[in-house]
């Protein structure tokens, strides 16, 4: 059907059902190749869904694909001889996943090349079933669980899997010399706030065939929620640091329920217990993928929220005008600080989000969850538009998200490169530690490696009305070239947080972030 016919449709209740399932069939019938798929393309697609009621996408498969268990679907490896794009030998090729298991629900691949728009359907023969005992002939056209893309990240005779989309709208990538660790997400809505988290999923993608040598490939992505469409562009361009260029242009849908918390650029990590918060039965240290949460405010101001496993939901925001940048990160990329051979968190990228363009006013929210074990994402962080869009209308934001590992994003001063909880010698009893509680922190960085043993850097520390600072000391740690601070601080109501700031400075100079930190119920 023309793109001028559907237009044309009336936008009444009744025929807006009607213009939803027929685009729906439309799009699940592939894009045929005589049309043109662009960035104005996209975003009229995702114009359309917004003005009809969400069509959710069924999840039934074949009854012997969903009765395989965790280690069967395991079994089923895509055949490496058939990745897009391999018979061309260009620098990237793709790989896809099946469906089964844990993801149920079909996305449309599509591939764009000089030549136009091809469909990736479903072909059985391009994978490996292992010892699995199914005929996925009878199958039929599934589609896809998602994608993988390869590049010669590491060596130039082996191409490494570089990004994946997989799941909703999560994605994740790597650069040279990382392990996989944090995921980043398309959306999120209602994290918190709201009746429940919804949350959105790519439908369709469009894979950008790569010239001869070329540095960078291009993905283009459809998204869907209940409350919710959008388009989005990744120009992906892999190195020491993966970055990628994301393009978005979000709409409310039309005649849905409002959308509480509107989380853009998010990112999803695991925290279960560190330097600040210890556990004595783990012989590893440290676990988590990511260690805080930096952000870099319009004001100037460097902040660095350590992370923890807090015992119930903890939901932090920071509020601030024109963002230039949020992230979990990785900072600690030393071995002995996990000692874990097979996980190796050391090498777990840190994901770094710079605004680009007018994002406004808005909030940084940082969300906690209580996780029992390492298997469970409890981090999420993303960024909260003070004002949302009228349901139809465009929110267009972009941002360059960098997947760093041993080179990182950090302020041009100084920084907190660890941060720990508890007490040496002590005169004090096990409930005056509990009462007041100290805090050991190092920063390290240019700015404290210029000065003088002697110099006079001071603790500039506070606390929010449910805490009194007891003590705030500044003094060099010359194992680190930096300086250390010991803090204590008294909880007034111990059933309520306590929130607490400090940075260095020097002649009324600022010299590092500021460590902001939540000291949570127990």
């Amino acid at each position: 059907m023309p793109w001028s016919t559907i237009s044309r449709i009336s936008s009444s209740r009744a025929l807006q059902r009607g213009l939803g399932a027929l685009l729906f069939a439309w799009l699940a019938a592939g894009w045929s190749a005589v049309h043109a798929m662009d960035w104005n393309a996209l975003g009229e697609l995702a114009r359309q869904r917004a003005q009809v009621p969400f069509q959710p996408v069924g999840d039934k498969l074949p009854a012997d694909l969903a009765a395989l268990d965790y280690d069967q679907m395991r079994d089923i490896r895509f055949r490496t001889e058939r990745s897009l794009w391999r018979d061309q030998s260009l620098p990237f090729e793709a790989q896809f996943f099946h469906l089964g298991l844990y993801q149920k629900q079909a996305v449309r691949l599509h591939e764009l090349s000089p030549e136009g728009v091809t469909d990736l359907p479903y072909r059985s023969a391009d994978y490996n079933m292992g010892r699995n005992t199914v005929d996925p002939t009878a199958w039929g056209d599934l589609g896809h669980a998602g994608f993988r893309l390869h590049y010669p990240l590491n060596n130039p005779a082996y191409k490494d899997e570089l990004v994946v989309f997989l799941g909703a709208s999560y994605f994740r990538a790597l650069g040279a010399g990382q392990q996989y660790g944090l995921s980043a997400r398309g959306l999120a809505i209602d994290t918190v706030g709201g009746q429940g988290e919804e949350f959105p999923r790519f439908t369709d993608f469009w894979l950008q065939r790569p010239a001869p040598g070329a540095t960078e490939v291009t993905v283009l992505a459809l998204l869907d929620s209940p409350r919710a469409s959008g388009a989005y562009r990744f120009v992906i361009r892999p190195g020491a640091s993966t970055t990628m260029t994301v393009t978005s242009r979000l709409f409310l849908r039309v005649g849905a329920s409002p959308v509480n918390t509107l989380g853009l650029a998010p990112l999803t990590s695991m925290f279960l217990h560190g330097e600040n918060q210890p556990n004595a039965n783990d012989f590893r240290p440290e676990v988590h993928d990511s260690d805080g949460l930096m952000m870099h405010t319009g004001d100037g101001e460097w902040l660095w929220r350590p992370l923890q496993n807090p015992a119930q939901i903890s939901v932090s925001s920071f509020t601030m005008r024109q963002p230039r940048g949020f992230g979990l990160m990785q900072r600690d990329r030393r071995f002995a600080s996990y000692e874990d051979i097979e996980a190796r968190y050391e090498r777990r990228p840190s994901a770094w989000v710079r605004p680009l363009g007018d994002w406004g006013a808005g909030r940084v929210e940082l969300v906690q969850l209580r996780t029992p074990d390492e298997t469970h994402d409890n981090i999420v962080a993303y960024w909260v538009p003070a004002t949302l869009p009228e349901p139809g209308q465009p929110l267009d934001f972009a941002y360059e998200l960098s997947w760093q590992g041993d080179a990182q994003q950090t302020p041009p001063g100084a920084w907190v490169v660890q941060s720990r909880r508890g007490y040496g010698y002590t005169k004090l009893s096990a409930g005056e530690q509990q009462r007041q509680p100290q805090f050991v922190l190092d920063f390290a960085g240019p700015a404290l490696e210029a000065l003088p043993a002697d110099a006079a850097v001071r603790a500039v520390a506070s606390a929010d009305a449910n805490g009194r600072i007891v003590e705030a000391l500044a003094y060099p740690n010359p194992t680190q070239r930096g300086w250390r601070v010991t803090l204590r601080v008294e909880r007034l109501d111990p059933a309520r947080p306590v929130e607490l700031r400090v940075f260095l400075q020097h002649q009324n100079n600022t010299l590092s972030e500021t460590w902001t930190h939540a000291v949570l119920p127990e």
